[in-house]
């Protein structure tokens, strides 16, 4: 029954994390009760795969750590709110050392994303996009902002195999 309960739960963060990147992309917003349900998720996930005391604190800590960084690159102008607080429950779930792959993957993935919308916002390329469905459309706006969500997601789904929630599934 344990393994059942610990499936179900390893589920749900990369469940809301595909959620907040389809929504961001849609919609240039991730709704709060996303982030809410992965923190919310986040004890009782640690608790039926039996994760220790001292490597609680550490994700616990890797997740503070995450929503100081979300918070700086917000101030600077770099992400949106929803993304930051994305990023800091992401962390949370992942824990060390898994929170370096998820940081260096989400950098690369953000360089790509920018890149990609630049190139859709090219006037050689934008009269194609606008023909598309709006949100797609909406992608393509010249000074349009980028739904970095997607980038968390990518980063996130990377690092998640190296996360104690994944080792019994893994063999690690």
């Amino acid at each position: 029954m344990i393994h059942i309960l610990q499936a179900v739960l390893a589920v749900v963060f990369p469940a809301l994390v595909i959620v907040a990147a389809l929504r961001d992309v849609t919609s240039y917003t991730i709704p709060n009760w996303i982030s809410l349900a992965l923190i919310a998720a986040f004890p009782p996930a640690a608790l039926a795969m039996g994760l220790p005391l001292p490597m609680l604190g550490l994700h616990l800590g890797v997740g503070a750590g995450g929503l100081v960084l979300g918070m700086a690159m917000f101030a600077l102008g770099w992400i949106g709110g929803g993304d930051a607080k994305l990023f800091a429950a992401a962390a949370l779930w992942l824990g060390w050392p898994a929170a370096a792959t998820f940081g260096v993957i989400t950098a690369v993935a953000g360089g790509g994303l920018a890149m990609t919308l630049l190139a859709l916002r090219s006037s050689s390329l934008r009269p194609f996009v606008v023909t598309g469905p709006a949100w797609f459309s909406r992608l393509a706006e010249p000074g349009e902002n980028v739904p970095y969500g997607l980038a968390i997601a990518i980063g996130a789904l990377a690092a998640f195999p190296a996360s104690p929630f994944m080792k019994p599934f893994i063999g690690a």
